[in-house]
């Protein structure tokens, strides 16, 4: 499929939807697919990032003209938003959204780091990957504690839920998580759509906590949403810091615009719900006319054709979700210990001691029994005896298996994890499974 070569059938000020055809009918949050719901919270963060890209654009740019062209795109964009957030049903609390928020970020993030060409993007998904299935795993613990409503009723299960790097480890010093860019003239398409689609994706979580999060009750609920909505500042500037710098705004722009269109027409083609299916539809032809008036306006005020961005046009292998168990436990066996060092990733116990990693995680955490996200785990325990998990089998990694005992030192404290060294335990894992 190449979108480039599609005509759109109407002009953009014919496609705005009426009020009635702008508000939807609600999915049934026990009934509806998992997957369904990863795509309409994608889909949400998406349109989020393409409203807020138009109002950055207009904000920096001095012809008027041009700004005209941004308003009525960016109001079509933000009636997308409105039509796709309007699917959430109204009787789902922000807890049971928050699991399908954390389940799209582990499979959409192994999905594209599994078809991913750039290994030091690939690196980026691997490390956050292990990051947001640990969210997963303590929101799950937190809905089991304070709704009595076990994740798998939401979730199906499409995916584990089980310890992942400690959330405790995530806290780095900011100079840590920014990334190395890639150039979007240069880089394969796949790198430069994984990159958007991440980025907007951890974009649209940050936003979801950090405006959720004080509405949940005082205590340890209230305290985790605060400590991931934070982790999650730091995921936004991993993924945001590998899209090119030197575009302009316009390039960006178009491929922002194709983005789009890759994911419409990739939801388009995989919906198993038919009248979500026909939304992604209709978005997909106002897309369409978006990308074309994106390149237009890219050759008038800059001169320069689409293809010097997107050679061909045609859409890479179709984004389609299904479960990721596999690739999941293989990251979490190899990399729980990895942490970020400017650009790089490394081994925690090669670190120097005095790196400044440690410092910054002593102060942000203070006492490791305060941490909201070692508490959640604590508390579950002593009420019910043991956490609650989602497992096919136990977990890759001894240091994570216990029920009853959360481990805090995971991918945080020097000499900590694999008492048998990485390749032993390794090994020992690689003959069980052949037994």
């Amino acid at each position: 499929m190449n979108p480039f070569d599609l005509k759109p059938e109407k002009s953009l000020e014919d496609m705005m939807l009426d009020w009635k055809d702008l508000s939807p009918r609600p999915y049934k949050k026990l009934e509806t697919d998992p997957y369904t719901k990863a795509r309409i919270i994608l889909m949400n963060g998406i349109e989020v990032e393409a409203v807020m890209f138009g109002h950055n654009f207009n904000r920096n740019c001095e012809n008027n003209d041009l700004r005209r062209d941004l308003a009525l795109m960016r109001r079509i964009e933000a009636g997308q938003q409105k039509h796709v957030n309007w699917l959430s049903p109204s009787d789902e609390t922000p807890l049971e959204t928050t699991i399908g928020y954390e389940q799209l970020a582990v499979d959409l993030t192994a999905w594209l780091a599994m078809h991913e060409p750039d290994m030091y993007a690939k690196q980026c998904m691997d490390f956050a990957l292990l990051e947001d299935f640990d969210h997963l795993y303590r929101y799950a613990d937190l809905l089991k504690m304070d709704e009595d409503l076990p994740a798998h009723k939401l979730v199906q299960d499409t995916i584990e839920i089980t310890p992942g790097r400690p959330t405790v480890a995530h806290h780095r010093h900011p100079f840590d998580s920014v990334r190395a860019p890639r150039n979007a003239k240069t880089a394969d398409i796949r790198t430069t759509l994984g990159a958007l689609i991440l980025t907007a994706g951890e974009q649209q979580t940050m936003n979801f906590y950090m405006n959720l999060g004080n509405t949940q009750p005082e205590g340890v609920a209230r305290d985790l949403y605060l400590e991931i909505g934070m982790v999650e500042e730091e995921h936004v500037t991993h993924y945001g810091a590998l899209l090119d710098p030197s575009a302009t705004w316009l390039q960006n722009l178009l491929l922002r615009e194709y983005m789009e269109c890759y994911l419409y027409y990739s939801f388009a083609e995989t919906e198993v719900d038919p009248y979500v299916k026909k939304i992604w539809e209709h978005h997909f032809e106002q897309e369409v006319a978006h990308l074309h008036k994106a390149a237009d306006l890219l050759y008038k005020h800059e001169n320069e054709e689409w293809q010097s961005l997107i050679p061909n046009g045609e859409f890479p292998e179709l984004l389609d979700f299904h479960p990721t168990k596999d690739y999941v436990r293989e990251v979490l066996a190899e990399q729980a210990t990895l942490t970020a060092k400017d650009e790089e990733f490394v081994e925690l116990d090669d670190l120097p001691s005095d790196f400044r990693f440690f410092d910054w995680n002593s102060k942000v955490n203070g006492r490791i029994q305060d941490v909201p996200s070692h508490r959640v785990i604590r508390e579950l325990q002593k009420k019910d005896g043991e956490d609650y998990r989602l497992e096919d089998a136990e977990s890759p990694l001894r240091e994570l298996r216990s029920r009853k005992k959360d481990n805090t030192d995971l991918g945080r404290v020097q000499g900590a994890g694999h008492d048998l060294g990485r390749e032993g335990v390794q090994k020992e894992e690689r003959e069980a499974v052949l037994a």
